[in-house]
């Protein structure tokens, strides 16, 4: 092991600022340590403003409490200085230092030590001042841990690069940043309870797997230990299935997933991802689990059933939720109707259809991808009011029942609102041979270079084989549903999104 010393940071291209910070945390560590530990909290910020919120302009008290937080406001005059203590929830408090209270000295180091963004503790006594703002009237005070960069300007507006890439700061000068922290967790909450009430369990499954289940390009790692290829989970749907077949009749997960795909306003490659699945269910009544879920989060964070979303559109989630074929909607779309034969002459008419509204297509598609595709281009964005679209083409749905009406189409909707797909559902396919015949031409598609495609996974198809109920199931993106609640891009919901690393 070295005795060597570590080097010391290099200042020469430091800003002026942070070279006199530096200076500041120097000072402070030969006179004691610039980043404490153990400090002797009494109250938080947000205790003091609720127990002594009563006190009238000027009163004083010798009620004493030891609080801490973030300096967002400093102004020293000659024997009585004032500082605003930011709490991490943004609850703010002053603090007062007068000659009186801590004596010179002391009052002298806070005036040449203390910098905005530092976070600092003070005991004293709690008082409303002659302008009858609440502080705490400090004995004493101690640097809990020193800033050595300088806080953006308070009153002036981060740009949204600054925002996603430094969300730290971000979260510091902003409520709307602290809030959607709050909101997200207020929507897991609600989700799990929702779910809880339906007498659902919740279970974790594997992040790594041996094959990958298609929806997109996968991201793909190396297991040392086994030494084989490994991706990472683009969804959990085929174990919480697997746990269906054991006995779990009502399952659900909430965690992150992952798809090598494009990253704009609504979409991640890295999110976080609910599913449920239920014996016995169909995709009727997975519907009506959605709605509960959606429902139920709305009244959790507070919006009620009238929304705006993040394009400035009205959503109304009271009363009944459309139902909308596909077929039906891309015919009205097209002028004119069409179906999702898979012959020659249908798949050339349906290509002639795209080339006239410069819909570009994948060689390989056939009638359902070219159906799929035309739905997303000329359809998805302008379905604002909640739309089950549902009776899906067989091909684009290979894990779906086959509809119980309908030759050629399965029993699978996806939930737009907002001109988003916030959940796809399905009644599951749990007829083990038919499974094989769809996972095998999926796999086909795969070797062929479809990233999208499935690949063949022997272990489901097993545990199809010992018999699944009858299952309804859905995937709910939680990101897409805050951005539902908030009207926000889905970089605003993620706290740390994914992004281009810096020049």
């Amino acid at each position: 092991m070295s005795d060597a010393s570590p080097q010391p940071v290099p200042e020469v291209d430091l800003p002026e600022q942070m070279k006199v910070r530096r200076g500041k945390r120097e000072a402070l560590l030969a006179d004691g340590d610039a980043y404490a530990v153990g400090v002797p909290l009494t109250h938080t910020v947000a205790e003091v403003r609720e127990q002594w919120a009563h006190l009238q302009t000027g009163e004083e008290t010798q009620d004493e409490v030891g609080v801490a937080g973030r300096v967002v406001f400093v102004r020293n005059t000659g024997k009585l200085c004032f500082a605003t203590l930011q709490a991490g929830d943004g609850t703010r408090l002053q603090a007062m230092l007068s000659l009186a209270e801590v004596g010179q000295e002391s009052l002298d180091r806070w005036k040449s030590l203390v910098d905005l963004g530092d976070h600092v503790f003070v005991h004293g006594r709690v008082i409303s001042s002659r302008r009858g703002e609440l502080s705490v009237m400090a004995g004493s005070w101690q640097m809990v841990s020193k800033a050595l960069r300088p806080l953006p300007v308070l009153h002036k507006d981060l740009s949204e690069e600054q925002r996603v890439r430094q969300r730290y700061v971000d979260l510091i000068v902003r409520d709307e940043a602290r809030q959607m922290v709050r909101t997200k967790a207020a929507v897991l909450r609600s989700i799990r309870s929702t779910l809880d009430g339906f007498g659902f369990v919740e279970v974790e499954t594997p992040i790594l797997s041996t094959t990958h289940g298609g929806a997109a390009a996968p991201f793909q790692t190396h297991l040392n230990a086994f030494d084989i290829d490994m991706y990472l989970r683009g969804y959990t749907e085929i174990a919480l299935k697997k746990a269906v077949v054991g006995g779990i009749d009502k399952v659900y997960e909430i965690g992150r997933v992952f798809r090598n795909e494009g990253i704009d306003s609504t979409h991640s490659a890295e999110f976080t991802e609910l599913e449920f699945y239920e014996a016995y269910g169909d995709q009727f009544t997975a519907a009506e689990r959605t709605r509960a879920i959606i429902l139920d989060a709305a009244e959790a964070v507070g919006v009620g059933t009238t929304l705006t979303d993040y394009r400035g559109r009205e959503i109304d989630l009271s009363g009944e939720w459309r139902w909308l074929p596909i077929l039906d909607a891309v015919s009205e779309a097209l002028g004119e109707q069409v179906d999702a034969e898979e012959t020659p002459d249908n798949v050339a008419r349906l290509r002639r259809l795209s080339a006239d509204r410069d819909i570009a297509l994948q060689p390989a598609w056939g009638a359902g991808e070219i159906i799929l595709e035309l739905f997303e281009q000329l359809v998805e964005e302008t379905l604002i009011q909640p739309t089950f679209v549902c009776d899906y083409p067989e091909s684009v749905r290979p894990l779906a029942r086959r509809h119980r009406d309908q030759t050629g189409l399965v029993e699978a909707w996806d939930l737009i609102i907002g001109g988003v797909e916030l959940a796809p559902s399905y009644t599951e396919l749990v007829d083990p041979v038919i499974q094989r015949e769809r996972l095998t031409a999926q796999a086909q598609l795969a070797a062929g270079g479809d990233l999208e495609a499935m690949q063949l996974d022997e272990d489901f198809l097993r545990a199809l084989e010992y018999g699944a109920p009858p299952m309804g199931g859905t995937g709910m993106g939680v990101d897409r549903l805050i951005m539902l609640l908030t009207g926000s891009s889905i970089r605003e919901t993620i706290l740390f999104p994914l992004l281009r690393p810096e020049a």
